[in-house]
């Protein structure tokens, strides 16, 4: 039985594109504010995280560029790219659409 924790293939570019599109962020914030916004629920680890960044870089929906952080640390900061805009508003209707089928299914007496 999968646990509360696992995502959705293809979910977590979902979830980085909607966390980044409200601000830029470093890895590790993208992966706390995922956190914190499922109610403490979602868990994403570097292992996921970083590979998905990549790969949404490679798409061009997202760049990234070297800042200081908070803490006063160098970090490399995502920014979403109009592209990416338009590529979080298609996976957020696919979303939608599947996580409304699933729930159809599941709802099936």
């Amino acid at each position: 039985m999968s646990k509360p924790t696992d995502l959705v293939q293809g979910t977590l570019d979902l979830l980085i594109l909607k966390v980044i599109a409200l601000e830029p962020m470093h890895g590790w914030a993208i992966a706390q504010r995922i956190h914190q916004i499922s109610g403490e629920v979602l868990q994403v680890g570097q292992s996921a995280l970083y590979p998905s960044l990549h790969k949404l870089e490679q798409n061009g929906w997202i760049s990234s560029e070297w800042a200081v952080s908070d803490n006063n640390r160098r970090a490399k900061y995502y920014t979403l790219t109009k592209a990416g805009r338009k590529a979080l508003e298609q996976e957020t209707a696919q979303w939608e659409r599947l996580a409304a089928a699933i729930s159809l299914v599941v709802r099936a007496v």
